[in-house]
């Protein structure tokens, strides 16, 4: 037990951050669901079991309309696909999780990745309880705003109208952050210009999928150009 405690009290200074942006976050999440219709205990078991947020926002356009499997699937796919990259980087921490690791792979989120990846436990916690705390207590605030938000909608009715512009906020906030975080502004130029060209050839209903298919595309062919230039350079000197 006091493993777990120490465990614990190392974790959760880190996660208070975490803790203010998931709480509001899932506050509009949980206040969007209910003006669908969707009852408290459905949006808790939505953010308990799927905890994937943006694509959970996404996901209540699909529970709204006429459902498309494959598309939700593609697209869902496509907006959490930075999480195997994640994974990959995350082998050598989680090697030795053992009973732990089930739960800390379904609980990865951006957030989690960044503390696990910058915080390092003191020296009397051990790594696997640390590891275990950062990720359910973020999976935690994410539940816990969503139940807020689906109270609140339930009990206070009012114009929910543009509250769901929170989406496309979350993704310029991630846009400009990442675009201030590199040097290398090419990958996010060429997302912004494939989805662009995308939107007018496609229209707004379709072109999702086919932007970050080309998005793949591009950056890959780019890449390979990248390495055959330095490989070249290199066997010139």
């Amino acid at each position: 037990m006091k493993e777990k405690t120490l465990a614990l009290k190392a974790a959760f200074p880190h996660t208070i951050p975490v803790f203010t942006g998931f709480t509001f976050l899932g506050i509009a999440y949980g206040i969007l669901m209910s003006s669908k219709g969707y009852g408290v205990h459905w949006i808790v078991l939505m953010s308990l079991m799927a905890f994937a947020g943006s694509a959970q926002y996404v996901a209540i356009t699909f529970l709204t309309s006429a459902f498309n499997p494959v598309y939700a699937l593609l697209v869902t796919l496509m907006i959490n696909a930075r999480h195997i990259f994640y994974g990959i980087s995350l082998l050598e921490k989680y090697k030795d999780a053992g009973k732990f690791k089930p739960y800390l792979i379904f609980g990865l989120c951006d957030e989690t990745f960044s503390i696990i990846c910058s915080a390092e436990p003191p020296k009397d916690v051990n790594r696997k309880w640390f590891n275990f705390f950062i990720t359910l207590l973020d999976h935690s605030y994410w539940v816990l705003g969503s139940a807020l938000g689906g109270i609140v909608g339930y009990i206070i009715s009012f114009n929910t109208k543009g509250l769901d512009f929170v989406l496309t906020a979350l993704f310029v906030v991630i846009f400009v952050e990442q675009w201030k975080s590199q040097k290398n502004h090419k990958p996010a130029v060429i997302g912004v210009l494939c989805s662009i060209i995308c939107l007018l050839v496609f229209g707004q209903s379709n072109f999702i999928i086919p932007s970050m298919l080309s998005i793949l595309a591009v950056l890959i062919i780019s890449r390979k150009k990248c390495v055959e230039k330095k490989v070249a350079a290199e066997e010139g000197i």
